[in-house]
């Protein structure tokens, strides 16, 4: 999606068409949205990408939650767990939690050490301990 003049296309289409919808605005404005609405949308802009962005934590997050939610079809679980497996997302199979492939636990991890070492609250052995750990990783 290409941004124009900073802004996202989406973002002014769905502004567009709260203005055309708002009785509190003029006719003339209304035509004014409703041009230019037309024209982003013959030029492509604002178009949503076929599929969603799986490396967006809220999407996948919305695909687990379908998994547990006992109003959905089996169908649309189906659909929920092949859009996780895309994003590169594993189940724990112990603890039925999922975790992203890479990283990104570990940083948060490293990061609560890094926040040991700067709380004055913490005592000196649990901040040795913090260092070693940092150590290991590299990560001081």
């Amino acid at each position: 999606m290409s941004f124009v003049d900073g802004k996202n296309p989406n973002n002014v289409m769905g502004g567009l068409k709260a203005t055309i919808n708002n009785p509190k605005v003029s006719e003339e404005a209304k035509e004014s949205a409703r041009e230019r609405l037309n024209e982003m949308t013959e030029s492509g802009l604002g178009r949503k990408e076929a599929t969603p962005d799986l490396n967006d934590n809220h999407v996948v997050g919305g695909y687990k939650a379908t998994l547990h939610n006992d109003r959905v079809s089996d169908e649309a679980k189906a659909h929920a767990r092949e859009m996780i497996d895309a994003a590169g997302v594993s189940e724990d199979s112990q603890s039925r939690s999922y975790t992203t492939e890479g990283d990104e636990h570990e940083n948060h991890v490293l990061g609560g050490y890094k926040g040991t070492l700067k709380n004055p609250n913490v005592s000196e052995s649990a901040k040795e301990h913090a260092r070693e750990v940092l150590d290991e990783h590299n990560a001081l």
